[in-house]
């Protein structure tokens, strides 16, 4: 079983510096739930009048967290490794931080604030020493931003830790507020919360613990009339944000993301990778079968290889399927596909699939809601729609939705409230039927795309480039041309014609027939879409850093609510489809969620746009591409059905909001 260790250090009084009221109280709430809930099997606690530290050797050390006694414990603690690969380590620091010369360091007892670079210890010195203790998850904890009755300065947590899991209680532009109401700094608050989390909502594994943060931390700080502050997850390397740090906590259904990591990296060759996160597993469910079973197919391989002639051509032959996986830069091949890497088979792409018919259509039945003015539900609707899903292999499939032909008026009427001057002007466009994706592309989608097809037709695919890490999230970071390949490969694939839809086919299927800012009604709520109903133009990060403003594209949105509608919640993630009533074509999240690539370039206004539903084409090929939808960061106003915007063809935007939906002509 995994073992679980814990160093909790938590500073009120400092020699140089303002002191502050709740830190300590934060880390000694840690260590008591480290201890006594979570039942870890050893935490350490450095505190003002804490309690000796026991050493494995000599005299206990003075817990007192000035400078000399923390580098102290860090150079001698962790001269030689201690843990298993397979065990956790998590580091919690509450007080005073700084950044410093392109630099975070942690403020010690007697920190001099005038000397920084020799006084504090720098987090990446604390990283380089906890990462010596053995364990592949080193978890790093930092409420460590605060001044004036705030935690001191700018946010730390922008440099990035190698192979750790930073979560820092701030952006690097914002503060950590400590809320007398509470006792507690509102990230440990919402921490704590988040780890006691239980049922599906628990917070068992780093995605979901992240997730919780962002929508929690800057809810109690409104609670509370304290200035916005947003924690933010920093995993390196990206795979870590699938790591269980509560096993007792974990479903079957959280090893799934684990196992995909574990036959990739075994796949690739990298057995050492592999080897810890079966025993990841095996902590969740010690009798799982697959786990024990790829352990020990693991240490066979890792066995020595005979010198003879004979003995080295054979291992020359079972080397060179994994090479060719290598070649192909570890894409993932799917659970069929590693079982015979795994035995030493080459792993083969599926041919490609010929149509001649069109696809196979099934009747659905769904309700679509309508909501007045006020954002009051008036109207549940039944529909019904055609629809076929397309196998994609490796366990991968794609619903899509038949759009009925059909005439709209495309673009908003002038009186439309926040409507912006390249909606128009309005304009009549005739469509042929055809086929889109019910929701945008998931990430299992996405994968299994990359899966069938590695091989590129015009670019490269990462097959894991989301920001927010499950496989039934939207795909999201990726450039319009990335969306471009993958259009490829699945035509490839499948035989049938897919591609982007156009921009007047978006706001075709988007609307429904209706004709309102949204296909709801007048208004919408954060009950049936999922953007940001507190307030502003964008909220959220990208890359470390907030970039929450009440503008865009030179536009102020100072509510959260649209029209006469209610003001909402802000979630600060994508969600999954079939989280919100689709509309009355069947279609999901085409209001909000991720933002949608068109197959258009762009141009401000409609005075020359096709009026057939083809798409405007007129651009080079780098010129920006058409945008719509809004999604989980952005007021309503701007997830309306007619709102447009554009981004160049090689950039992915902001981190975690930029996706797809694919139109398929069969």
């Amino acid at each position: 079983m995994s073992q679980n260790w814990a160093i909790c250090i938590g500073i009120d009084r400092y020699d140089n510096l303002q002191s502050l009221q709740y830190a300590r109280r934060d880390a000694e709430a840690l260590r008591d739930f480290f201890a006594n809930e979570a039942g870890f099997d050893k935490v350490y606690f450095f505190a003002e009048d804490a309690p000796l530290i026991p050493t494995d050797y000599g005299e206990p050390m003075r817990s007192a967290p000035g400078g000399a006694t923390l580098r102290r414990f860090l150079r001698i603690r962790f001269e030689q490794p201690f843990l298993k690969p397979s065990d956790n380590l998590w580091f919690f620091f509450a007080g005073h931080g700084r950044r410093e010369r392109d630099r975070d360091y942690l403020m010690p007892i007697d920190a001099d604030p005038g000397n920084v670079m020799e006084t504090a210890i720098a987090v990446s010195y604390v990283t380089e020493r906890l990462r010596r203790c053995g364990a592949q998850n080193v978890l790093l904890l930092l409420d460590a931003c605060r001044n004036e009755g705030a935690r001191d300065g700018q946010g730390i947590g922008a440099d990035r830790q190698a192979g750790v899991v930073a979560i820092s209680s701030c952006s690097p532009n914002e503060r950590s507020y400590e809320i007398a109401e509470l006792q507690h700094g509102a990230f440990t608050y919402a921490l704590l919360e988040g780890l006691r989390l239980q049922g599906q909502a628990n917070c068992a594994t780093v995605e979901r613990l992240d997730q919780h943060l962002r929508f929690r931390v800057p809810d109690l700080c409104n609670d509370y009339h304290k200035p916005r502050q947003t924690p933010y997850t920093v995993a390196e390397p990206v795979e870590k944000q699938h790591l269980i740090l509560l096993p007792k906590l974990a479903s079957l259904s959280d090893l799934n993301p684990l196992r995909l990591d574990a036959l990739q990296a075994e796949a690739g060759g990298d057995l050492a990778t592999a080897e810890q996160l079966w025993w990841r597993i095996i902590a969740v469910s010690p009798a799982d079968a697959q786990a024990r079973e790829a352990v020990r197919r693991i240490a066979r391989k890792q066995e020595p290889v005979p010198a003879s002639p004979a003995a080295a051509s054979a291992a020359r032959t079972a080397e060179a399927p994994k090479r060719l996986v290598r070649l192909t830069r570890r894409r993932v091949v799917g659970m069929a596909g590693f079982a015979a890497a795994a035995a030493g088979a080459a792993v083969a792409v599926p041919a490609i699939r010929r149509f001649s018919s069109r696809p196979v259509l099934r009747t659905v039945s769904f309700d679509s809601v309508t909501v007045d003015g006020k954002g009051a539900r008036v109207a549940t609707d039944r529909h019904t729609a055609q629809m076929f899903t397309e196998t994609l292999g490796f366990g991968g499939s794609l619903d899509l939705v038949l759009v009925p032909g059909g005439s709209f008026t495309m673009g908003s009427p002038a009186a439309e409230p926040e409507r912006q001057p390249n909606e128009g002007p309005q304009h009549h466009v005739m469509l042929e039927p055809f086929f889109i994706g019910a929701a945008p592309v998931t990430q299992a989608q996405w994968k299994a795309v990359v899966m069938a097809h590695p091989a590129p037709l015009q670019r490269d695919l990462d097959p894991s480039p989301s920001l927010f890490r499950n496989i039934d999230l939207p795909i999201e970071s990726v450039t319009w041309n990335q969306a471009d390949e993958l259009c490829q490969r699945l035509s490839a694939i499948t035989g049938r014609s897919y591609r982007l839809p156009s921009e007047a086919e978006w706001e075709y299927a988007c609307r429904a027939g209706t004709t309102g800012p949204f296909h709801v009604g007048p208004t919408v709520t954060t009950d049936l879409a999922n953007y940001c109903g507190t307030g502003g133009a964008v909220a959220g990060d990208s890359d470390g850093r907030s970039i929450a403003s009440d503008t865009y594209l030179d536009v102020t949105y100072a509510s959260g609510a649209y029209g006469q509608g209610p003001a909402g919640i802000f979630r600060g993630t994508t969600t999954r489809a079939g989280t919100f009533p689709p509309n009355r074509f069947g279609l999901y999240d085409m209001h909000g969620n991720v933002w949608e690539y068109c197959l258009d370039s762009w141009s401000p206004s409609y005075s020359d746009a096709p009026s057939d539903g083809s798409a405007n084409l007129s651009g080079t090929i780098d010129s920006p591409r058409v945008l719509r939808g809004g999604c989980w960061s952005h007021n309503p106003a701007i997830c309306r059905s007619a709102f447009r915007d554009n981004l160049d063809p090689g950039l992915p935007g902001w981190q975690g909001r930029i996706g797809l939906r694919v139109v398929c002509t069969a």
